[in-house]
């Protein structure tokens, strides 16, 4: 079973749109196909996220999707890297995926270095697809 870790920007775009790999990736780790990881840090952002004013998704769908993840995901605190990154706050997403030598799936390519674990979310699923994803 792969192992990932799943960058906010992903969770948002699986809950305000059932459509594309977003939903995909999540539907994937609600059906235990692929094992989802986050640290303390990581849920904690995607709970500020989620509950941002702008993207008005509803308190209980921001508790749902929360209580999901909690449920079917692998809590972990690794240890913070030291490679540099282009945006620091991404820092919890690298480190955790390193940790678990795992996949970091992200819709924001430029804040992370060119590393064959970091994939978009099209890219996990056709990599899934052509059982390449590493």
């Amino acid at each position: 079973m792969k192992q990932v870790v799943i960058d906010t920007n992903v969770i948002v775009s699986s809950v305000l749109s059932s459509k594309g790999s977003p939903f995909q990736i999540m539907r994937l780790v609600s059906n235990r196909v692929i094992r989802l990881f986050y640290s303390s840090a990581i849920l904690n952002e995607y709970k500020r996220v989620l509950a941002y004013p702008k993207l008005k998704i509803r308190n209980q769908i921001q508790t749902d999707t929360i209580e999901r993840l909690e449920r079917l995901g692998t809590q972990i605190e690794p240890t913070a890297g030291s490679i540099p990154l282009p945006d620091e706050t991404d820092r919890i997403f690298y480190d955790t995926a390193k940790a678990i030598g795992g996949i970091l799936i992200t819709g924001n390519m430029k804040h992370y270095p060119a590393k064959p674990f970091i994939m978009t979310p099209a890219e996990f699923i056709e990599s899934l697809a052509k059982g390449r994803a590493i």
